[in-house]
């Protein structure tokens, strides 16, 4: 009866389509466009289109818990962890109202979680035991030229006393030598105790002095304060040796532009709690970092602004989940905000150069691979349009055995026009890895959304020509990547635009799930400006279109590396992949959790035994999702899984 009832809604809509076509030709553009509306509607529902292209379904929910959502990350729970911080809204961060949800896309509920302080841009990554390790975020908006009313700018301060360091609290003022101008500290200081140096003979050389770095402005409005050279500035209260020894140097203050401030909270999310619970603050500051897994579970945190606005100094840390402690690595590497970081098998970090934002245009921005250990950074060769590296995405293809990525699309430096078309790939266990081409995207597209599916493609989709979707350039195209043909197939289209501040989640039913989307402008002309996107979109991939799924239950909650466990399903006979995927965290373009890892398997009537491989940087401690897939590469719900 259902089946009738379908065919009898599909033909009324057939009948009503023609019907209105007809009608187009006496009723003008109007009714034209409506019509190839309705006929689209059709056409995109019809279950053969869908069982190749796929489907997408928009999900808005309740007014009361909408939010502007800048970071996304599946629990082991199945909820997704959706956090907005302040949303990159001036007003929200003004009036501390901070947002993070949890969404149920099982069960289609929605919670607000309470949320300690703004974790807009901050960096994530998933801990072995299933919590998020949150760290970072907004301590200060950005200032517009214009919108700077007070001259100021960033202060070198110097310690050439060897015997004790110097604090300055926050208000302190510096007068400069030569241009007699005041300016104030905003926040507190310590500059450390400076370093003798001695000759082979133990013969004392020289002091090199401690150094710190203050954000200062002028304690009154106006430009008459600003200063357009370099000055060595006095500290107002200092006396005797301290005032010799301690000095400030700034090139100009002025009301140039002053970028967003970061912090060094930092917070473990309890996804059985749903509660944030703060751990041992960074070192550093830090809005934009990557934080990365390494070798040893230990967390990598990198680059970032700090707390005067500046890009952190290549000074990296790591945060041990034992003691929830932070302790800097040896050596420092700079690198653009939010770089793509990802552990390979032998335990060094890969670098592709994607990043999202802020730095130089010459640090940092080429890919190569980084042991940080002895911080030795390998270059890599071969990149196809190397300048156009910020917001393009990077994945590790599946299965992570293989060690292969694919870097896609991007843009120029900063707010640049310019977009990529290209994707490229690496082979990391060639004996001489070398960037190649890989095919092309129909447009250059920056901010693609990229996620790995359990039957091995890639979903590529979203981003926009130019930066931040500027005139309407928003890419409504969808793509599934084949790594075993290295092609793209065109899917079906989404049906709302993705650029900056966006991403894509794979849940444990195979869909797909879309967030975000901050357009700078919402119009061609530049002219209006854009609205956040809050909406959540899934799509629905063409292998959920081909009837029945294999069932998958049973078996272990945890599988040590290299050990085994038993699954039931009643389709074991026709199982043709088993596949371990780490769920994602994702934000920026940047996702460096999500890989797939193939695994052996066999069966016996009912039975899917399967086994985890012993490589620790491959299969990194934590909760994965265990798919099978049959001989139609149709995946099963996922069994959670943690790898201890």
């Amino acid at each position: 009866m259902r089946d009738q009832a379908g065919r009898r809604r599909v033909r009324r809509l057939a009948i009503g389509t023609a019907v209105v076509l007809a009608l187009a030709g006496t009723n003008g553009p109007w009714v034209y466009r409506f019509a190839t509306a309705q006929y689209h509607q059709y056409k995109i529902n019809r279950p053969e289109y869908k069982a190749a292209n796929g489907h997408w379904d928009i999900i808005e929910f309740p007014k009361e818990y909408r939010q502007d959502t800048i970071h996304a990350a599946l629990l082991h729970t199945g909820k997704v962890l959706l956090v907005a911080g302040s949303g990159n809204n001036q007003d929200n961060f003004d009036a501390r109202r901070f947002d993070t949800r949890i969404w149920d896309p099982a069960k289609g509920t929605i919670k607000k979680v309470p949320t300690p302080n703004d974790l807009f841009c901050t960096g994530h990554t998933q801990l072995a035991d299933g919590s998020l390790l949150i760290a970072g975020g907004t301590k200060r908006y950005e200032k517009l030229k214009g919108d700077v009313k007070k001259a100021g700018g960033v202060m070198i301060l110097y310690n050439e006393n060897p015997d004790k360091p110097m604090t300055l609290p926050a208000g302190t003022a510096f007068t400069g030598r030569q241009n007699g101008r005041t300016f104030v500290s905003q926040d507190p200081v310590l500059i450390p105790r400076a370093t003798k140096v001695f000759d082979r003979a133990g013969k004392w050389l020289r002091n090199n002095p401690g150094y710190g770095r203050v954000y200062v402005e002028a304690p009154l409005e106006g430009s008459q304060f600003e200063t357009g050279t370099q000055d060595n500035y006095r500290i107002r209260g200092l006396t005797g040796a301290d005032a010799r020894n301690t000095y400030g140097i700034a090139q100009k203050l002025a009301l140039d532009k002053k970028d967003f401030e970061g912090i060094r909270d930092a917070y473990e999310f309890d996804p059985v709690a749903e509660r944030y619970i703060k751990v041992d603050p960074m070192n550093e500051a830090r809005w934009y970092p990557t934080l990365t897994t390494l070798s040893d579970g230990r967390i990598l945190s990198v680059s970032g602004l700090d707390d005067i606005g500046q890009l952190v100094p290549g000074k990296n840390e790591i945060f041990d989940p034992a003691t929830r402690k932070w302790t800097y690595t040896t050596r420092t590497r700079q690198f653009p905000t939010y770089p793509a970081l990802f552990l390979m098998q032998n335990g060094k970090i890969f670098y592709s150069g994607s990043n999202a934002g802020y730095g130089p245009a010459d640090v940092g921005r080429e890919p190569g691979i980084w042991d940080v250990g002895t911080n030795a950074f390998a270059k890599l060769p071969g990149l196809g349009d190397p300048t156009m590296m910020e917001t393009s995405g990077t994945v590790l293809l599946p299965p992570a055995q293989n060690e292969k990525f694919m870097v896609i699309g991007g843009g120029g430096v900063g707010e640049s026009k310019l977009s990529s078309r290209k994707t490229r790939l690496i082979d990391l266990q060639a004996r001489s890895p070398r960037f190649a081409d890989g095919p092309e995207l129909a447009k250059g597209t920056r901010y693609p959304q990229a996620s790995i599916l359990p039957d091995d493609t890639v979903l590529v989709s979203g981003g926009s020509e130019d930066y931040r979707g500027r005139g309407d350039s928003d890419i409504l195209q969808a793509r599934l990547y084949h790594p075993d043909s290295n092609s793209f197939t065109r899917v079906a289209d989404p049906l709302v635009g993705r650029n900056y501040h966006s991403g894509s989640i794979l849940l444990p039913d195979g869909r797909v799930m879309f967030f975000g989307s901050d357009s700078l402008y919402g119009d061609k002309a530049n002219t209006r400006p854009g609205k956040f996107e809050q909406r959540i979109e899934i799509y629905t991939p063409p292998y959920l279109y081909r009837g029945s799924r294999p069932s998958l239950g049973g078996g272990p909650q945890t599988i040590a590396r290299g050990a085994s466990g038993t699954f039931t399903s009643r389709q074991a006979a026709g199982i043709r992949k088993v596949r371990l995927v780490r769920p994602s965290a994702s934000t920026h373009v940047t996702d460096v959790d999500q890989r797939s890892i193939a695994l052996d398997f066999r069966t016996s009537g009912d039975r899917i035994t399967v086994r985890v491989p012993e490589n620790r940087n491959l299969v990194q401690s934590g909760w994965y999702m265990l798919f099978v897939d049959d001989d139609q590469g149709t995946p099963s719900v996922a069994q959670w899984v943690k790898v201890p």
